[in-house]
Order: structure tokens, then sequence, then C-alpha cells
């Protein structure tokens, strides 16, 4: 039986007396390369129909939807530098990166919905984690969206400044044809070097 979102985490909040209820999910944990992006989203109109979990969705459709949520949503983003994750690990560059989608929103939430099930500290408000939330909460699956397609688009523009690992198609992680691109042409400053596949190769 095939899921959608739905706004029943929102309206069970709502009922309880939250007026401002936030979505908030992260993308790029995983790969070699790139910054951790995290968005959180306020849905203040209807959502757009098909919005789902972005892994669900083409990139296509992805992209469509980005002005469709930016005219129905208040939408805060946040980011992790590379430099961060060496520093501090992926786990609390994550986590850094979500508060930093918080606070750029234009008022203090009274509520998150934060995918997954890690909460993060230092939180502004009271919050739960739901795991898979981005398939099961339409302002979880709208702040996918919005930091998978994102990112994707950062990804897209630092491959035409260091062309050969295919970022523009694998947004950082570890394909073949970015594992080829660092053996022919090195490490990049965008590259992870606590990632032990990066690790490995400095230290060689």
């Amino acid at each position: 039986m095939k899921t959608v979102p739905t706004l029943e985490f929102e309206e069970a909040l709502a009922a309880r007396g939250h007026r401002y209820i936030v979505g908030v999910d992260e993308v790029g944990r995983g790969p070699w390369a790139g910054p951790v992006v995290a968005c959180a989203v306020r849905l203040c109109g209807p959502a757009p129909a098909g919005l789902n979990d972005s892994k669900k969705l083409t990139a296509k459709r992805r992209e469509a939807l980005v002005p469709l949520l930016e005219q129905v949503a208040e939408i805060g983003y946040g980011e992790a530098s590379v430099e961060e994750i060496d520093e501090i690990n992926i786990r609390q560059a994550t986590h850094l990166a979500m508060r930093r989608a918080i606070d750029a929103l234009p008022q203090v939430p009274d509520y998150l919905l934060i995918d997954g099930h890690d909460l993060p500290r230092g939180l502004p408000c009271p919050a739960q984690t739901i795991i898979q939330g981005d398939g099961k909460c339409l302002s979880i699956a709208a702040a996918s969206v919005l930091a998978k397609t994102r990112r994707d688009w950062g990804m897209v523009a630092l491959a035409q400044q260091y062309p050969g690992y295919g970022w523009e198609k694998n947004a950082g992680y570890g394909t073949a044809a970015h594992r080829a691109g660092l053996q022919s042409l090195g490490v990049t400053p965008h590259h992870r070097r606590s990632f032990k596949p990066i690790h490995n190769m400095l230290g060689s």
C-alpha cells in the first residue's frame, strides 16, 4: 500500500494549541564532498499536489515543487561546511545545519517536527522526531524537497569549478565516477577529509 505524507502531525499539534509548527529535514550526511544542508518549513497554505519524500520524486519534479512551496510556506535554510563537518563530525554538523535553518525562519517556532530519530540539542522550542518523517509528514516532506534541491544545485555549481568528479550527477556521493575522479585528479578543498575514503587517500 502506497503511503503519502499528510497533515496528521501538524493538525494534532494545532489542536493542542500550537500555532507555529515547523518541519525540519536535512540532506547530505553520506556524500564524500560538499556541505550538509538543512531546511525548516512552516506550511501556511495548502501543500502542492504530489509533495512527497524527496527520494521518491524525480529531480525535475522536485525542482517544479520549489516555486510552489515558496508561495505557501515560510522557509529557512541552514548549512554546515566541509570544514565544520571535519571539525565536529557529521552528526554534530547536521544538527548545526538544522539549528541554522530554524534560526533563519521569520519567527521562532513553537513546535518542531524533525525527520529521523536523533533530536538535536539547543532547539528553541519543544520538538519531536519522526522516523521516515519525510514520507509521513507534509511539513517534513517540504523540507526534504527544498533541502535536496538546494544542495543539488550547489553541487552542480561546484562541479563547474571542479570538473571530473561527476558532482553534477552524484551530488558528491561515492559513485564510481567520483572515485575515478579522485584517483586521477586528487582531493579538492570540498572533500570531507574526516570521511574514511578521503582520509585513506590522503594518508597513502
